[in-house]
């Protein structure tokens, strides 16, 4: 079959992937989508997997808050606040021209310590769970072990006989390179053409090997993994079927409830909980819908954010055929701006950890993404990188269909959303150089300006 036949065949059977080609903003509801216990009950992970993750990073605390100066007021727990941001609420109705009833907050992942980005819950979790199965092996760490005794010389020469591994576009190269090479390990990030050279040169600094392909995100994964299977003592952190890194996110669902609970804020079957995800393969979003979902069960209803340019899991879960289908066999060559999200093939983890999970998928294009982030650091003060905001538009342009599925879904109408809770999920930024950042706030003013003349 060729190309042409193949997205024919696709535009027969699903008219809407018209407008996913034509890269229109676009919100898909999954109609597979079911109650939370009856999907839950069918995956290979659990809430015990969640906790044993948690307590696994409990146990790493002291030896984080050692090495880590970021960490040492949190005595080594690595998360991030939630903010309520009423002045973007306000700019983002405006713009929009679509109120919004309920809440808007911000959960600050960007200001997440040691490398920024939601990604230092996954990736460093991974490496740490990978230096905690080698040690204990060896017989140098046990549970009831001190594991600041980790930041001492012979373990770092025991780790350095070791090397790990990874394929990014930037965030998560960061997270696992700076941990990784923290605690000893010989780190290499492949890198694929979309990654910026700023995080490039940071991990450089941290005495990380860089390998740079001049092609995207897949083939940077592929080449990684290729390496690594040569060598017994490379360990690949493979984003797109990792059960670690998807674990590592989760964690993060036991940690927001108790945010929310400590500012008051119910969720319950009369007040429920909408989240908005930027989502590249979709381990991160992944990972935290799934922890959300055995939290809080059908009171929370979880959206993933992408590029128009980059519809990767919107495509892999509406065709059905999850990993095994890229945008690129759609003719969409995922160059975004949203350096995070440039990816063209889902992670197969999390397409089938979410098939009857997801709520929905929507697109967002470059230009609004940029317009965002200016207006998020007029309105709050908070600076963003561009796929950060990719969760933004979801509660203003998307929250009407969000209540019109989920009173389907539950077979009734749904008169709550006054006391509904939006909650966009933030996932990096604050490590961007200061120069770079006035170019995204410039660009975002500049198409903000031409608009506004257009009017």
């Amino acid at each position: 079959m060729t190309q042409r036949e193949f997205v024919n065949e696709w535009k027969r059977k699903h008219p809407e992937i018209k407008r996913i080609l034509n890269k229109e903003p676009f919100f898909w509801v999954n109609p597979k989508c079911k109650s939370a216990s009856h999907a839950l009950g069918k995956l290979p992970l659990t809430t015990e997997d969640i906790i044993d993750a948690s307590n696994r990073l409990e146990r790493f605390a002291p030896y984080l808050a050692q090495v880590f100066d970021e960490v040492k007021a949190s005595n080594g727990i690595i998360e991030s606040s939630l903010q309520e941001i009423p002045k973007m609420k306000s700019a983002m109705e405006k713009m929009l021209k679509n109120p919004l009833a309920g809440d808007l907050y911000l959960k600050m992942d960007h200001e997440l310590p040691i490398s920024g980005s939601i990604k230092a819950r996954g990736g460093i979790y991974e490496v740490l769970k990978h230096a905690e199965s080698l040690a204990m092996k060896e017989g140098l760490l046990f549970h009831n072990s001190d594991y600041r005794v980790l930041d001492s010389k012979p373990l770092r020469n025991f780790f350095s006989q070791y090397s790990i591994s990874v394929g990014s576009t930037g965030n998560l190269g960061l997270s696992i390179g700076i941990m990784g090479a923290k605690l000893g390990f010989r780190v290499t990030v492949h890198m694929s053409r979309d990654a910026r050279k700023w995080k490039k040169e940071k991990l450089r600094q941290h005495g990380v090997k860089v390998r740079e392909y001049d092609s995207d995100f897949g083939k940077a994964v592929e080449e990684g993994r290729r390496q690594a299977q040569q060598d017994q003592r490379n360990y690949f952190i493979d984003d797109e079927n990792s059960k670690d890194l998807f674990l590592g996110y989760a964690v993060a669902a036991l940690r927001l409830k108790k945010q929310l609970e400590d500012r008051k804020i119910v969720v319950d079957e009369s007040n429920p909980l909408f989240v908005y995800l930027p989502c590249g393969v979709g381990g991160g979003p992944g990972g935290i819908a799934f922890g959300l979902k055995q939290v809080y069960g059908d009171k929370v209803h979880c959206y993933f954010a992408e590029p128009t340019q980059a519809p990767a899991v919107m495509l892999g879960m509406l065709t059905g055929l999850k990993e095994k289908v890229s945008a690129i066999d759609f003719g969409i060559d995922s160059q975004t701006e949203a350096d995070g999200l440039a990816v063209s093939r889902p992670s197969g983890l999390v397409c089938q950890m979410m098939e009857e999970l997801l709520d929905g998928v929507f697109t967002v294009d470059d230009s609004l993404l940029f317009k965002m982030l200016t207006m998020l650091s007029k309105a709050e003060g908070i600076q963003l990188e561009p796929s950060a905001l990719a969760g933004m538009p979801g509660p203003f342009r998307y929250a009407k269909d969000a209540v019109v599925h989920r009173a389907v879904r539950l077979g009734g109408q749904d008169p709550f959303m006054k006391q509904a809770t939006h909650l966009v999920w933030a996932t990096g930024g604050s490590m961007v150089p200061e120069d770079e950042m006035k170019q995204y706030i410039s660009k975002g003013d500049k198409i903000l300006s031409i608009e506004k003349q257009q009017v």
